[in-house]
């Protein structure tokens, strides 16, 4: 009878899920980590997260969700190696103290330490493969990283077949979104200083990025400018954080293209609905090289709010837009671009609006948050019965 009672207990127990990630600057990867954590069934899973840091807007809202933070050091150097053993140590006997059964990693590059002090300290980790970077000096780390973790969540199909061919760890989960979320956006519209046109005449275009040169929004620039003075009343609506060095340059381009009135830089946004909103034509213009695309979140909001999407024909995009494929654009490739831009820009808003609602329904379909969040606890489940 006690061991019986014993075993129920145990299955009576929640699964304690650690989720890291180095920081909750960029909201994105944040955003994903946070919506599975507090997704994850209360009745089976508790969930807590790291950090290195406390700083970025989002983490205010990691904090009011009201999961349990810590903000640690979990990250070693990986030099010099006695060091990094020290480090392992350290970080292994804090991850004995919260005693997960699972620690799953968010970060996006191929560090392996946090893997060795999980590893040291006798817990099963994972990672989400969040990008398609892999080769170059990062190429033994990525191999080690992936040799040291129990499971390896993919994001896509060409992670598999350039990546993990005949690795049996992968299990596919592409990104979802919560569909309800971004299908009520809220009655707000973009504060901008375009006044050649009014309000009601103009015609927006949006691009929502982290912004850094592997996205090619410079393509986006070409493209749009080629078109812009037969079709006047368009105009670019530019979301991100533009506070960096290619935030200058695409100003810089902007001004030399003499497109000031046309193209509106909004900054770092954290929630888009009200500029998705605006919008009736998406573009993701990421180039086919660095560490590209995972399954971009971005433009699974776009879709989901109904919106028309064009974007680069790569890993992770090609997943994403399989049903559609005449939406897939040649990347690096303006006047592909412009070519299709057009052909869009010459519908009416009634018609746009009626292509949107596919998208939107695929993505409900597909790429809902419910389906992410099932896909990883059927992960945890058959992690912890290794």
């Amino acid at each position: 009878m006690a061991a019986f009672y014993a075993i129920y207990l145990d299955e009576m127990k929640k699964i304690k899920i650690l989720f890291t990630i180095p920081n909750f600057d960029t909201a994105g990867s944040g955003k994903a980590l946070l919506n599975i954590a507090k997704g994850l069934d209360k009745n089976r899973f508790e969930a807590e997260i790291m950090c290195l840091h406390s700083r970025g807007a989002f983490f205010k809202e990691v904090q009011a969700s009201g999961l349990n933070v810590h903000v640690y050091p979990y990250l070693s150097p990986a030099r010099p190696y006695l060091q990094l053993l020290k480090n392992v140590y350290r970080v292994a006997q804090k991850f004995k103290a919260i005693n997960p059964d699972v620690i799953h990693s968010f970060h996006y590059a191929a560090d392996y330490t946090e893997a060795m002090a999980a590893r040291l300290a006798g817990k099963k980790w994972v990672f989400t493969k969040k990008n398609m970077n892999w080769g170059g000096a990062s190429k033994n780390a990525w191999h080690l990283r992936s040799f040291l973790a129990h499971r390896i969540a993919i994001q896509n199909t060409d992670m598999k077949k350039q990546f993990y061919a005949k690795n049996h760890k992968t299990r596919l989960i592409p990104r979802g979104v919560n569909t309800q979320f971004f299908n009520a956006p809220k009655s707000a519209t973009p504060s901008d200083s375009m006044q050649d046109k009014p309000a009601t005449d103009r015609r927006f275009l949006i691009c929502v990025a982290n912004f850094v040169p592997v996205k090619g929004i410079e393509y986006l620039l070409q493209a749009f400018n080629s078109l812009a003075h037969q079709y006047p009343q368009w105009h670019l609506l530019l979301v991100g954080d533009d506070s960096n060095e290619y935030g200058k340059f695409l100003k810089d381009m902007v001004q030399s293209l003499t497109l000031e009135d046309r193209v509106k830089f909004t900054g770092k946004v954290l929630d888009v609905r009200k500029f998705l909103k605006q919008a009736e034509i998406f573009i993701l213009p990421t180039k086919d090289k660095g560490r590209r695309e995972g399954s971009p979140v971005a433009l699974l909001e776009a879709m989901a709010s109904g919106k028309v999407v064009l974007a680069s024909d790569i890993p992770g995009v090609r997943d994403q837009l399989k049903s559609f494929p005449q939406h897939l654009v040649q990347p690096e490739n303006a006047k592909d671009l412009a070519n299709k831009l057009e052909a869009l820009m010459t519908q009416s808003s009634q018609a746009l609006n009626s292509l949107g609602q596919e998208f939107a329904r695929y993505v409900q379909e597909q790429h809902n948050i419910e389906q992410e969040i099932e896909r990883h606890q059927n992960l945890y489940l058959e992690i912890c019965s290794l």
